[in-house]
């Protein structure tokens, strides 16, 4: 597979990336197919997710993804930023992912939506 500019810009030099200090929910989940972890930690104000940040030891598919689904995501309505879907997240990365590498895409999907619905996983 060839990565989209997209992807390797992402992964190289991602805009999310990183820790909240006190985070208002969190999440981690790992993909046991490829051993991609991520973990996303969110900050929640007025309904709105304030800020977000993800981190963890994924491929280059899944950081672009998390990077890209947090730039979309924050700033929206909580009920929005949960309604994201796969289509969009692949839109936006720029690139004809296999069927086979589908899940390092929605990995951050149902880590933010984890967080969001209130799963707070140990660090």
């Amino acid at each position: 597979m060839v990565y989209s500019n997209l992807i390797r810009e992402r992964f190289r030099h991602p805009r999310y990336r990183g820790t909240l200090e006190h985070p208002d929910a969190a999440f981690e989940d790992v993909n046991p197919l490829c051993g991609d972890r991520i973990r996303i930690e969110c900050r929640v104000a007025d309904g709105r997710l304030a800020d977000a940040r993800h981190r963890g030891d994924s491929c280059a598919i899944c950081v672009a993804s998390a990077d890209v689904l947090l730039e979309r995501a924050i700033g929206e309505p909580l009920d929005l930023a949960s309604r994201l879907t796969a289509a969009d997240l692949l839109e936006r990365l720029e690139a004809d992912v296999r069927a086979s590498r589908i899940r390092c895409v929605t990995l951050p999907l149902t880590v933010l939506q984890g967080a969001l619905d209130g799963r707070e996983v140990a660090r």
